[in-house]
């Protein structure tokens, strides 16, 4: 969560104008970023728009102008919240002194003050339930009296605080408290509970004028109050106000129990309101420092923020006085003198009301996000892709309502009738390979139209195999839907999917530890300031990452990375799509160096028959990537020209990034030798798979050493693509399907007729494009779930059983469709960047221009180079 949001949601709402404007402060910082890069340097009157970033990318050189105007905002926000936390200080410190002396009181009035409390209790029955009524609205007046102490308005809201572009000037005298006739509502009530007792004349003279007026029904009602006095007059003996079990007694413990609890909860919150700030100044100044590459923080932390009095020692030990002298209180008036009893009570109150306020103000920014006004900046939220409902082809009015007929309905209603169609036509030969088809056709309509999301699809491949009775035995007879079941989902949970599982964990634990962070920008410090270099840099950043924490974490990282650059480039520079496009681009060829780098690549390697170790991949792909990045490079110098200035006077210049000063710790080390360790053992699996059986197996040891060690926590389990994961073994349940029904021997026989006479070398020229087009168009994912095991079934029928090859030839092939928008997800991410002002970077005209380029020197690259490898390595 980002500090931002943290704030919004530890914050006492009615407090919020008090906190620390953060995000106010991070667009100043910005701010002050792009006008280091003017050649005039820092201008005061200069004001930018926010961009969402973390960690500074560029050289800076000269910081003092920075530090001279960042300075006096800081201590505008400092003087701000020492004014209210003094204010609020000495208002709750006055209430507990009050609160304390209202005790002593009712400790020396004792309970001989609930004589009156039971003469009023004799009057009729309808004036003691409104004196019940009365002395509980009362007690409640005061929680809400408390409360708006607390709670000065609930529609402070959080979109005003940012509407404006300067830090905001609060009027010094402001509080947040009620006047003493509100607070002094319970005093009134207590006070009136412990006047002075009238002497016995005076008592027994009211009884008997008062008995002497009254009906039949009164009197009794009098004789049985009387009796209840007596009875809590002998029961009560001995005991003290806070012990006794009398009506007056309770009533006073229960007026007492709620003062404590409020204020309690005032003292916690503000309390909560001092470290949350200090942890907000502990922050903007570390962003500061990153992004202006000053040393600001510790100079202004020491010396400015921890003599201030909200964050002084003495103010701290002034605060937890205050609450253990409340819990005292509450256990001596409460919890019959039980300490313990009494902190575990008054923190549970805290924690309800907390939980009470969070989902508060959750709703709140929940709601104001689905609205886009988070941050005042409404439209202009970063480069959020926004899910926009889906237009209708056509309206048609039904007895039931308006029906829309959308793109998906049509689509899903197509594959439906084709489905249904398929089962009742004699289309393939064999019942079980028919059924099969009409699953498989079935499926392939959905994948494609996306009607359903992709990973329901595959859960519906299962459910059809089963049902339809697709899977055969042995005997070449259908098994029973029990046999069935317990081959299918055998099959499903495979070695591969553990293996996916396992990239996921490795890459979760390179993110979170930021360990692909900080290699990055120290790999990047080398690229220089040259346009040119800057790109290929950025290319051989983006494809690395890819092989490790996968082609859809990696371009996002990346895009992260180069906010910085972007903000800093002149207005129309080339550079800026350029680059963009080549991160998705040199992405999408990352998909296919590693084997956990992408799906695909683990469909592929689990057709293989013996499976193809990693020594062996990374010999075929890793130079077929770097000549396709390579290329790619020089296609985009040729199209954009980035280095050239918008005006066309000169060349542009990139500052030189600098690599993030945070060193090494312990637990980035323990994840780089786990990670490290675990690639080791795959790329030697077949000469130790006498011990480790297979590379799923192998999988499973980074999972134990980050869960284990509190690397990775449950959160983050919950968090991997497990959609990815149900659509392989969607796609592999399906794969066995095929195979089972017999449908790949009738497939065979075809792809025999059809190839007979063509060389290897033909075949993968007739391929290559074909695969190329079938992965642009549809996930690249579904393409390798589709084509994979035809690729198998043609390799087996040619001369010399190349399947191996075809099927290494078609699982690099997935990963190189790139010529359009929705051509894998570097793609989408990249098609979805803005800029400051809401823009999109790229248009489809970009992918169209330059993306099919890249696909068909890709995939010319695999048809050639990676061809010549794979013979070279004994496919």
């Amino acid at each position: 969560m980002k500090f931002s949001s943290a704030l919004k949601f530890n914050a006492v709402a009615d407090w919020w104008e008090e906190y620390i404007a953060y995000d106010v402060l991070k667009r100043y910082i910005y701010q002050l970023e792009k006008q280091q890069q003017r050649p005039d340097g820092i201008e005061p009157s200069y004001h930018d728009l926010e961009a969402n970033e973390q960690t500074t990318l560029v050289d800076h050189s000269n910081t003092s102008g920075a530090d001279s105007l960042f300075k006096p905002l800081l201590d505008r926000e400092l003087q701000k919240i020492a004014r209210f936390y003094e204010a609020q200080e000495q208002e709750l410190l006055g209430e507990l002194a009050a609160l304390e002396q209202s005790i002593t009181q009712q400790d020396e009035a004792g309970l001989e003050a609930g004589l009156n409390y039971m003469d009023e209790d004799e009057e009729d029955e309808d004036e003691d339930e409104e004196d019940e009524h009365n002395i509980l609205t009362r007690s409640e007046d005061y929680g809400k009296g408390s409360q708006r102490r607390r709670r000065k308005s609930s529609s402070v809201g959080y979109g005003t605080r940012f509407a404006t572009g300067a830090i905001r000037e609060e009027p010094p005298n402001r509080r947040f408290s009620v006047s003493s006739s509100e607070a002094g509502d319970l005093d009134a009530s207590v006070l009136s509970l412990v006047s002075r007792p009238r002497s016995a004349s005076q008592v027994a003279s009211g009884s008997r004028g008062g008995t002497a007026s009254m009906s039949p029904m009164g009197r009794a009602r009098s004789l049985a109050s009387r009796l209840r006095t007596m009875k809590d007059s002998i029961t009560s003996a001995g005991d003290t106000i806070w012990t006794a079990k009398g009506s007056y007694a309770l009533d006073t413990r229960l007026l007492f129990k709620r003062k404590i609890t409020n204020l309690y909860v005032s003292l916690c919150s503000l309390r909560s309101y001092v470290e949350v700030n200090y942890s907000g100044f502990r922050k903007i100044l570390k962003k500061y420092d990153k992004v202006v590459y000053s040393e600001l923080k510790d100079r202004y932390m020491h010396g400015v923020v921890e003599t201030s009095a909200p964050f002084t020692e003495e103010s701290k030990a002034r605060i937890s006085d205050a609450i253990a002298r409340l819990t005292d209180l509450y256990a001596k008036c409460v919890a019959s003198g039980d300490k313990s009893a009494a902190q575990q009570q008054l923190k549970l109150y805290q924690r309800e009301h907390i939980a009470w306020e969070r989902n508060t103000v959750w709703r709140q920014m929940i709601g104001q996000q689905r609205h886009g006004t988070i941050n005042g900046l409404g439209a202009l939220m970063g480069a959020t892709l926004v899910q926009q409902e889906e237009s209708s082809l056509i309206d048609v009015l039904t007895p039931l309502g308006n029906l829309k007929l959308t793109k998906k309905k049509v689509s899903l209603t197509v594959a439906l009738v084709v489905f249904i169609a398929l089962l009742k036509m004699d289309i393939v030969a064999g019942e079980e390979a028919n059924k099969c088809f009409a699953v498989l056709v079935f499926s392939t309509i959905l994948w494609a139209t996306e009607a359903i999301p992709l990973f329901v699809t595959s859960i519906c491949v299962p459910l059809l195999l089963i049902c339809l009775r697709v899977i055969r035995g042995d005997n070449d007879a259908a098994l029973s839907t029990p046999d069935a079941t317990k081959y299918i989902f055998s099959v499903m949970f495979s070695p591969t999917i553990m293996l996916l599982i396992g990239g996921f964990t490795i890459s979760s634990a390179l993110s979170k530890t930021n360990i692909d962070r900080i290699l990055i920008t120290r790999v990047l410090s080398f690229a220089g300031s040259r346009p040119s270099s800057v790109l290929l840099a950025f290319m051989g950043v983006s494809c690395f990452a890819s092989m490790w924490i996968s082609n859809v974490a990696a371009p996002t990282l990346c895009f992260t990375l180069i906010r910085p650059i972007l903000r800093t480039l002149p207005p129309g520079s080339a550079f800026a799509p350029a680059l963009i496009l080549a991160i998705a681009l040199a992405a999408n060829i990352g998909g296919q160096s590693s084997p956990i780098s992408s799906p695909q690549n683990l469909i592929a390697l689990a057709e293989m028959d013996p499976k193809l170790d990693w020594a062996s991949w990374f010999a075929v792909a890793l130079p077929v990537s770097i000549i396709s990045i390579l290329l790619i490079w020089l296609l985009l110098l040729v199209m954009y020209r980035p280095a050239r200035s918008p005006d066309g006077e000169g060349d542009i210049e990139i500052r030189t990034i600098r690599p993030t000063r945070e060193s090494f710790t312990l637990k980035q080390y323990w994840v780089t030798l786990v990670c490290l360790f675990t690639i080791i053992l795959w790329c030697v699996e077949h000469k130790i798979e006498g011990l480790v059986g297979d590379m799923g197996v192998i999988a499973i040891i980074p999972i134990i050493a980050f869960f284990a060690t509190g690397v990775l926590k449950k959160d983050d389990f919950e968090q991997f693509a497990w959609t990815i994961v149900f659509l392989a073994m969607g796609g592999i349940a399906l794969g066995k399907g095929v195979t089972s029904s017999g449908l790949m021997v009738t497939m065979d026989e075809m792809i025999h007729r059809l190839l007979e006479g063509l060389s290897l070398y033909t075949v993968v020229l007739v391929l290559s494009p074909v695969v190329l087009i079938v992965s642009t168009f549809i996930s690249h994912t579904i393409a390798s779930v589709l084509l994979v095991p035809i690729a198998k079934e043609v390799g087996q029928s040619l001369p010399g059983d190349h399947a191996n090859l075809l099927i290494f030839m078609t699982g690099l092939l997935c990963s190189v469709g790139m010529g359009m928008p929705v051509s894998g997800f570097p793609n989408q991410t990249a098609a979805a960047q803005e800029d400051e002002l809401g823009r999109l970077y790229l248009s489809n005209m970009d992918f169209l221009k330059n993306g099919v380029p890249a696909s068909i020197i890709a995939t010319l690259v695999v048809a050639t180079v990676g061809f010549v490898l794979m013979l070279a390595i004994g496919l």
